[in-house]
């Protein structure tokens, strides 16, 4: 029980951060919980869950000052939301070792893009059609490789949206939206495998809800983008450091 007190404060503590930065704080939370001893599937699959409940509520205080476009959300949830569960299942079935390091690529990915991606606002016109098309793209991109990795996929998403001329504040509001939907998609993937503790994700739901509360309302105030994804660029890729000498330290 005590592990998973634990793991409830980390998971209200980063979920605080990343609501801020407009994402889910699964691919934070996965190799916390690892640390913690928690298995590599049950992990996923509380990660993600506790994406989708931290991002409900994220999304109604974004919804109330009007940061989230419904319009450019739909297409993409829609086609994430379908194969984030494929992603999920096909986790089922590789090689431990192989999600580890396909984790580890992704850790250093996001923090390369929280480090060094500077985000700036285009005007630009993006026509129904082709909105839909990027839409498609993104969404399937984010939701197998999301329902893969056990996360939520909006470190993906964001970026694309700032670059087809989105204001950075309602880009990662947008996304916010859509990781609700991909990430729940992919649970039910692991959901199904059976992959699920019940006292672990209560009380980390308990830690969600309350630091996406928290991120919410940091945002508003309009508390510096930059310093918090310095912070966790940062972390990023301490974790991945971490995680690679593990994995490569029985080589010696």
């Amino acid at each position: 029980m005590i592990t998973y007190i634990i793991a409830a404060i980390v998971t209200f503590l980063f979920t605080t951060i990343l609501t801020v930065a407009g994402v889910g704080a699964a691919f934070i939370l996965i190799p916390v919980f690892l640390a913690l001893d928690i298995p590599l599937l049950t992990a996923m699959s509380t990660a993600l869950l506790l994406n989708s409940i931290a991002m409900i509520f994220a999304s109604i205080s974004f919804a109330k000052d009007r940061l989230i476009v419904f319009k450019t959300a739909l297409p993409i949830l829609i086609v994430a939301t379908v194969l984030s569960p494929l992603g999920a299942r096909t986790a089922h079935y590789l090689p431990r070792e192989l999600l580890l390091w396909l984790f580890v690529g992704f850790l250093v990915f996001a923090g390369s893009m929280m480090l060094f991606y500077k985000a700036q606002e285009k005007q630009i016109e993006v026509n129904t059609k082709k909105l839909v098309g990027y839409g498609v793209g993104v969404g399937s991109f984010a939701g197998y490789l999301g329902g893969l990795l056990g996360v939520g996929g909006g470190n993906f998403i964001v970026p694309v949206l700032v670059w087809l001329g989105f204001n950075p504040k309602k880009a990662s509001a947008t996304t916010a939206f859509i990781v609700i939907f991909s990430s729940f998609g992919g649970f039910l993937g692991h959901a199904t495998t059976g992959n699920i503790h019940i006292w672990l994700l209560t009380l980390c739901a308990v830690g969600s809800i309350s630091g996406a509360l928290l991120g919410a309302n940091l945002m508003r105030k309009k508390l510096s983008r930059r310093q918090v994804k310095i912070v966790i660029g940062v972390i990023l890729y301490f974790i991945a450091l971490k995680m690679i000498w593990d994995l490569v330290k029985h080589w010696f």
